[in-house]
């Protein structure tokens, strides 16, 4: 009689184990794939478009601080920094609206526990400017501090899921994921030159802003050539598609007008910047920044082929 009960008991036990294998194999591959490139391409364009928002949150901060089109910039603060904090929610977690897989990567998950720690100081003081529907020069000082913070953190997470894609879902073409953090860091730069401009018109540590808006066009200008024509130091191997092309043919025209007045802005002899250069800055930096969207779009289609 023992013998028929340890019988039973082995017998359920190997069937529990067999049930359990199942249930293992059926879930492990769907975890093993990951996200698709298609997904893959979202990751990046959005996570990337974050870097965008940081810049673009500051840019506007300054233009309420410079009572520039106050009414429409406060508008565009509220919801630049509403779409931030709800990118940086759905990166985590997965947001259907967004079309954005959650994150299940340890490494990306701590890189965004650290951004979300700079983003629970630096909110509470875009908030604080939407608020009081103006902004003093204690907020435009904790903006300047904050804002390349949260930048560079940021631009972590960003390499890190190009790194990811590289070894998932890109990994036949580890080049289009590089193209697509570049492509998408240029939004970026469109909105720090002008925040950086916005500074040294506002005279906050104007000399350390010119010399920053020179990189940063310097920066912009290279990329742009590199994603048509190629940039082995920028790991870009050149964009082949001729509609891309032409798209960001549409960039480099805009771009042509927009150079000269970040120039001027990083001139060592600019002195006081007149209020018309600063209402022609803020004119021009949204179409080149609409255009440069555009492209990064045209590049995620890509991805999704």
């Amino acid at each position: 009689m023992p013998n028929l009960i340890s019988l039973r008991l082995s017998f359920r036990f190997a069937l529990l184990f067999v049930v359990i294998c199942l249930l293992i194999a059926s879930v492990s591959p769907a975890l093993a794939e990951g996200p698709t490139s298609a997904e893959y391409g979202v990751v990046l364009n959005l996570s990337g478009k974050q870097r965008m928002l940081s810049q673009k949150m500051s840019k506007e901060i300054m233009l309420v601080a410079l009572d520039v089109d106050k009414d429409a910039n406060l508008a565009s603060l509220e919801q630049t920094s509403a779409l931030f904090d709800k990118t940086l929610k759905g990166l985590r977690n997965g947001s259907d609206e967004l079309r954005l897989p959650p994150t299940s990567s340890g490494r990306i998950l701590r890189q965004l526990d650290k951004i979300d720690g700079i983003w629970a100081a630096f909110y509470p003081v875009v908030q604080g400017v939407i608020a009081a529907k103006s902004a003093t020069r204690d907020q435009v000082a904790k903006i300047a501090e904050m804002n390349l913070p949260l930048l560079k953190e940021m631009n972590k997470a960003v390499g890190l899921y190009e790194k990811d894609a590289k070894a998932g879902g890109l990994k036949a073409a580890p080049g289009l994921a590089a193209t697509i953090n570049l492509s998408g860091k240029q939004r970026m730069l469109t909105q720090k030159m002008s925040k950086e401009f916005l500074l040294v018109a506002y005279g906050h540590q104007r000399e350390d802003n010119k010399l920053s808006l020179l990189e940063t066009y310097s920066l912009f200008e290279r990329t742009l050539k590199g994603l048509r024509d190629g940039d082995d130091t920028l790991g870009l191997p050149g964009t082949k598609p001729q509609a891309i092309r032409d798209q960001l043919a549409v960039v480099n025209g805009l771009w042509a007008k927009f150079k000269p007045i970040v120039e001027y802005g990083a001139d060592f002899k600019t002195g006081d910047i007149a209020m018309d250069k600063v209402q022609e800055l803020a004119k021009t930096n949204l179409p080149l920044l609409a255009e440069m969207n555009k492209a990064v779009g045209m590049y995620e289609k890509e991805a999704a082929k």
